[in-house]
């Protein structure tokens, strides 16, 4: 299991940011300050850290030179929005940089995208009794292979990842089409209906009134 690193010093965020990850599959260690972020990098296996740049004892940016070394990409999570802070932070070595407030849908796409870089992804992921190979691009129920075409399957992940949380259709089209939002949800909605029907998932896909939709599971 993929083990991510949370060091923010303000435990609403750090356990918001924990919750979801751990509902999309991975495990979660918290720090919140500087001193107790060494000292878990130091004694411990990370391959993903969430660094906040602002933090008690020892700065996000002042921590760098000594976890680099521990080889785990790092994404810092601060308020300052400034183009100088992004620089400073992304030239430090960060491999993303993700201004406060932020949607807990993008962070895990940001999250993601870092991971598959490194190839740190897993393979295969199992819900709701389907296995399926990111890989391979295939998905199985009891044995017996579901065909599903490019979208479908993109559909499938980002639901998967992002099992439990109430996905707007804006957030859907834009990971899925990668293109902007334009207001008809027509081309969202027909995908799901066909995703639910191949999938036997009617009772797991639920529609969020004015919202999206939510894939329930335990």
């Amino acid at each position: 299991m993929i083990r991510v690193l949370i060091v923010e010093d303000e435990k609403p965020i750090s356990d918001l940011i924990r919750m979801n990850l751990q509902s999309a599959g991975y495990q979660c260690d918290c720090a919140f300050d500087g001193l107790e972020a060494a000292s878990k990098v130091e004694n411990g296996h990370y391959d993903l850290i969430l660094l906040d740049v602002m933090l008690p004892e020892v700065s996000g940016y002042e921590l760098m030179p000594f976890i680099q070394p521990y080889g785990a990409p790092i994404i810092f999570l601060t308020a300052k929005d400034s183009v100088e802070d992004k620089v400073k932070g992304l030239k430090l070595g960060a491999d993303d940089y993700l201004v406060k407030p932020f949607e807990i849908v993008e962070l895990l796409a940001r999250v993601e995208t870092v991971l598959r870089r490194y190839h740190l992804t897993e393979r295969v992921l199992e819900a709701g009794g389907l296995v399926v190979d990111t890989a391979s691009r295939t998905v199985k129920k009891a044995g017996t292979e579901i065909p599903l075409t490019k979208k479908e399957f993109d559909l499938l992940l980002f639901f998967i990842r992002n099992k439990n949380i109430a996905l707007f259709r804006d957030k859907i089209y834009e990971n899925i089409w990668e293109s902007d939002y334009m207001g008809d949800s027509r081309t969202v909605d027909l995908h799901v209906q066909r995703l639910r029907k191949k999938l036997n998932w009617e009772n797991r896909i639920a529609s969020v009134y004015k919202v999206g939709y939510r894939l329930e599971l335990d």
